[in-house]
């Protein structure tokens, strides 16, 4: 057989990963970072807490005061967040203190309010004995000076960007993110823009793909429909080229008519495979022309979207530097019976329920690669090995889950009593 056809889906998500490029660096405004790859490392700037300061909302106290179990102090100062104080706390004095105020010279713990009574305006009387430290936030703790806080690779999420913010970084350095273009391929297709015309085919996989190239962050350009001409369609994916990123939905089968695969090749593409063991989505075939990456997708649109999800999904994830480019898989009990032909992986389109004994996983319905209805209803793919013969109700299985179920319907935590 072949070895560019019939990949396992594991033989194919290897070979497109190896042909991956890096995808180059841009120094962006912190603002626009979220969701991109650190390219660099980033180091403190200063020790932080600058200083000594307080954990809590108290009174700062020397240890030595306390070590009998108790006393009454005399109030010395009145501490607030940003202050600077400089005087020394005696023997026998206290400082009222505010969470995130410096701890003043003198002192080496702090009380909590709670925790202590006072008689009159100037006198504290504290009943527990502390340990020097208590309660006390350390120079230094959070960060260090030119310590590493942030190393190149991380993805920036919002407590990365806290980080960013706090070491003053304006501008971070990133990995780009590619230039992804998709054009739809067919005589049948009728434009979102056209007129009503029942005999044509509604062009959804050019908007679909999009929406799955901008849930990794990426604006995408739609380049249009091309008839199944190999002029017109040359033309087009010339055009498709220029980008880092080529998807042609449709025409990659072997009939008579699919042009894509044969146009490709003459406009210099390299093919490094056709046809998956995948169901949905067999007809595909994957190449390259230098560092650019061609993905042939079936125009069937439920196999265009599986295939993205397996092949062009991870691939844009390793472009933007990515460690953890695959969809999380879950495991979950089978709510009813999954018949299966061996020989192919299949990617079964299923709703997720949480109940007692962990998720349960169930069909959204009829599986044809036509019905985009099930894709709408889908919360993962159930995946069904190539060599099974079918899941039993009630068997283990795993689900690769979809955008939008990293929510629950109810908290766990309502419900209970303080």
């Amino acid at each position: 057989m072949n070895s560019h056809s019939n990949l396992s889906v594991g033989e194919a998500q290897a070979r497109v990963l190896q042909c991956v490029p890096s995808g180059g660096i841009e120094e962006i405004p912190l603002e626009r970072s979220p969701g991109r790859m650190l390219a660099e490392d980033v180091r403190a700037n200063r020790d932080l807490p600058p200083c000594d300061v307080s954990a809590m909302d108290g009174f700062a106290v020397r240890s030595a005061d306390l070590t009998c179990g108790g006393a009454v102090l005399t109030l010395a100062l009145d501490i607030k967040a940003g202050d600077r104080p400089q005087k020394v706390i005696a023997a026998g004095e206290c400082a009222r203190i505010m969470t995130g105020a410096p701890v003043p010279p003198g002192a080496d713990a702090v009380i909590r309010v709670e925790d202590t009574r006072m008689p009159s305006d100037r006198r504290v009387e504290i009943t527990l004995p502390v340990k020097a430290g208590n309660d006390i936030r350390a120079r230094g703790e959070v960060m260090k000076n030119g310590d590493v806080v942030l190393a190149a690779g991380m993805e920036i999420t919002p407590g990365v960007i806290g980080v960013l913010a706090t070491v003053k970084r304006a501008r971070v350095l990133v990995r780009r993110r590619p230039r992804v273009a998709i054009v739809s391929s067919g005589n049948e297709l009728e434009a979102l823009d056209a007129p009503f015309d029942p005999e044509r085919i509604p062009e959804s996989n050019g908007y679909a793909l999009a929406a799955q190239i901008q849930a990794q962050g990426i604006e995408p350009a739609r380049l249009g429909i091309a008839r199944d001409d190999p002029r017109e369609l040359a033309d087009i994916l010339r055009q498709g080229l220029e980008y880092d990123v080529l998807l042609v939905s449709g025409g990659s089968s072997v009939g008579a008519h699919d042009h894509v695969r044969p146009t490709l090749e003459a406009l210099g593409v390299t093919l490094h495979f056709w046809c998956v063991k995948i169901k949905p989505g067999h007809p595909m075939a994957f190449g390259t022309r230098g560092e650019r990456l061609v993905f042939a997708l079936p125009g069937n649109p439920v196999s265009s979207m599986v295939c993205f999800e397996q092949f062009v999904g991870p691939a844009l994830r390793v472009f933007m530097g990515h460690p953890r480019p695959f969809r999380r898989v879950v495991a979950a009990t089978l709510a009813h019976a999954v018949r299966h032909r061996p020989g192919r992986t299949e990617f079964v389109r299923v709703t997720l329920r949480r109940n007692a004994d962990g998720l349960r996983v169930a069909s959204t319905g009829m599986q044809g690669s036509g019905n985009i209805c099930s894709m709408a209803l889908a919360d993962g793919l159930l995946i069904v090995p190539a060599d099974s013969e079918g899941l039993a109700a009630g068997a283990a299985a795993r689900v690769q889950l979809l955008d939008g179920v990293g929510f629950e319907e109810a908290s766990e935590f309502m419900g209970e009593s303080s």
